[in-house]
């Protein structure tokens, strides 16, 4: 209040405050271009703070990715090979972080604060931006408010999930101070670049699992604009005008139609014959609008999915697996996840795991693997975005004894029976944190508590904060053998 009745008493003085002036110390101009130790002498500086734009990588105009390109570069001035998939923003990190360490060169200390979409402290974004940030300057952060919303104060009400990063090069002994949505303060030793309070440690892209467990996939991609799928509200005209059809038809299975069980049907045309198909018109049809919707296609390799227009892109039909939303819900708890078996074909809005058990079940549905998912996912706005490579390839499974694992499977069970209680209800309506049953809620709990057992890890008085940063120590210790 005090500042805007500042602002209002210097107005008053001119009746010509707008449009604003250039004055000699405000520079224009691309900031990832110009050098900025041609705007201020590093000697004369002690803070840089700022509000970056804020465009993701897959927004970016070519102009911006070029200015990305054209800074994040290695020892041997090439740009990163991740550079060309982070947010714009990281270039203010950059820029940052070069001049502070000139500054420190020539004996002054200079912090720098900026606010960031919470992108950069997610995902794979975080070992992309932040690696070379800590490699190259050995930057450290100082303090950082955790993600929070900042809404928009024009007509539209937009709104972005945003940081605040506090970070520098200097020497710094004071403790590091992390604040939360809420305003709560919790003072550490350290905190990492997924704003947490934990070593530093950077979770990479991996193809391949760290524990010896079964692999995870990713669904089927249609790829066929939409003519082998069937929507619930045409399936029974279909058949009635198709009926030699039904033997190819199977649920299909994404995100939406998991958590809310929502039916809707696909064509599995995999072992189909030519003259079968030929005896079937409505099928007929619907395959040659494929073949042409492919044709038409500006992608290559999608048009090279013409040559067999009766089939999705890829054709993964497990006997048993475990789905997981590839998007779910931030407000859960519990990310909705479960088996299906091959009456179902999982989409690309999914993620599978073939031939799993009620143990493996039982590991991915605890408070263990919701942490661990929470610190080093992507998000969808705030939503959570599971995948296979950050997420699932390099959780640290625990090494349990036959008994703990007995017990683990015990649980996972007891989940799947609390579920079964509510056969009229969807995944969205038995994980809301309001409507979930008394028993399912227990369920939970109790295979937490399994699940906790066979990491070691103590039951009471052990934060999710506590339970991620063993975890980072987990990771690190695997990636390091």
């Amino acid at each position: 209040a005090q500042m805007m009745n500042e602002a209002e008493r210097i107005v008053s003085f001119t009746n010509d405050y707008l449009p604003l002036k250039t004055y000699n110390n405000i520079h224009e101009g691309n900031a990832l271009r110009v050098n900025w130790e041609e705007v201020i002498d590093p000697k004369e500086l002690d803070y840089i703070i700022g509000n970056p734009p804020f465009v993701g990588y897959s927004l970016q105009s070519k102009e911006q990715k070029d200015d990305i390109l054209s800074i994040y570069l290695d020892e041997k001035g090439k740009p990163y090979k991740t550079a060309g998939k982070i947010d714009y923003v990281a270039g203010w990190y950059w820029k940052s972080s070069a001049l502070m360490s000139l500054a420190l060169q020539r004996g002054k200390t200079v912090r720098a604060a900026l606010v960031s979409t919470n992108s950069i402290t997610q995902g794979e974004q975080v070992a992309a931006i932040w690696k070379p940030l800590y490699e190259r300057f050995g930057i450290h952060i100082d303090f950082a408010w955790r993600t929070f919303r900042w809404d928009s104060e024009s007509t539209l009400k937009a709104h972005v999930h945003c940081v605040i990063v506090g970070f520098s090069i200097s020497k710094n002994e004071k403790k590091r101070e992390l604040y939360y949505g809420n305003g709560s303060l919790k003072e550490c030793n350290n905190i990492n670049s997924y704003l947490i309070a934990a070593e530093d440690v950077f979770v990479e892209s991996n193809k391949n699992c760290l524990c010896t467990v079964p692999s995870m996939t990713t669904g089927n991609r249609p790829a066929d604009g939409g003519h082998l799928i069937i929507e619930a509200s045409d399936y029974d005209e279909f058949i009635k005008e198709e009926p030699k059809a039904l033997p190819y038809i199977k649920k299909l299975i994404g995100s939406e139609e998991f958590i809310n069980n929502k039916k809707r049907y696909c064509l599995w045309l995999k072992n189909i014959s030519p003259a079968e198909l030929r005896n079937m018109p409505s099928i007929l049809e619907r395959v040659t609008a494929c073949k042409e919707d492919r044709e038409a296609s500006p992608d290559a390799g999608r048009r090279k999915l013409a040559e067999r227009p009766h089939l999705f892109r890829e054709t993964n039909n497990p006997d048993s697996f475990i789905v997981v939303p590839a998007v779910s819900s931030e407000r859960r708890k519990y990310i909705p996840m479960g088996f299906l078996d091959n009456s179902y074909i999982p989409t690309n809005l999914v993620t599978i795991i073939p031939d799993a058990s009620l143990y493996h079940f039982g590991i991915l549905t605890s408070n263990v693997h919701m942490a661990w998912m929470r610190a080093v996912c992507g998000r969808l706005k705030s939503d959570y975005r599971y995948s296979k490579d950050i997420v699932y390839n390099n959780f640290p499974w625990p090494t349990p004894t036959e008994e703990q694992k007995a017990k683990i499977e015990q649980t996972a069970q007891a989940i799947l029976d609390a579920r079964a209680l509510y056969p009229d209800s969807s995944l969205a309506d038995l994980y809301d944190e309001v409507t979930m049953p008394v028993e399912l809620r227990k369920a939970h709990q109790n295979n937490d508590r399994a699940v906790m057992q066979a990491y070691g890890f103590p039951i009471k008085d052990f934060t999710e904060s506590d339970c991620v940063a063993k975890l980072l120590e987990m990771y690190k210790e695997l990636t390091e053998k």
